[in-house]
């Protein structure tokens, strides 16, 4: 391992926080990709028998980051942690997933518990590998709430509709089977 400065590091988690703070404000995610190499990946788990991955900029940018997001315009993914080692360049984030959705006794839909995001950093302020994790369980009860609430978005609701369609989606993978290794 050849190692990085800490201080570009530290700058690249800052840009990366306040390039997420646009995003949620706009409600658009799309223009993060420019924070990734051009061959970065960028995958997470959703249980035993899905895997995600988005292989390059591209990708990441149009269905990571764009199709994967589309219907959470007002959610927010405020950064709780993060944990920084040079030596490695491995970044990891832990955020808390808030949406704009509110109870009846005014507090947020909020999915209970944390997740993150394991990061490598490639230079240059780009990221050249991204893994979340979270807890599907939780996030599964949360939208089930939701969905008994009518709490849920138009876009929201969609977004449901479009991953029961039963329709392959770019990107999605049997467990096992994406282009490059999840982890």
């Amino acid at each position: 391992m050849t190692g990085f400065d800490r201080a570009e590091l530290d700058e690249m988690v800052q840009r990366w926080i306040e390039a997420n703070k646009k995003a949620e404000a706009a409600g658009d995610w799309k223009p993060l990709a420019d924070m990734y190499a051009e061959d970065a990946t960028y995958g997470w788990n959703y249980g035993p028998k899905q895997d995600f991955m988005a292989v390059g900029r591209e990708e990441i940018r149009e269905v990571a980051l764009g199709l994967e997001m589309k219907g959470l315009e007002g959610w927010e993914y405020p950064y709780q942690e993060f944990v920084i080692d040079e030596r490695s360049g491995n970044v990891i984030g832990l955020w808390k997933q808030i949406s704009d959705a509110k109870r009846e006794d005014g507090s947020n839909y909020s999915v209970y518990g944390i997740g993150g995001s394991w990061f490598r950093y490639g230079g240059d302020f780009q990221w050249s590998w991204q893994r979340d994790f979270f807890d599907f369980g939780n996030v599964s009860a949360l939208f089930m709430e939701m969905i008994g609430n009518n709490a849920l978005s138009k876009g929201m609701q969609g977004r449901i509709q479009r991953s029961i369609s039963g329709d392959p989606l770019p990107g999605w993978y049997p467990v096992g089977t994406a282009p490059v290794p999840l982890w």
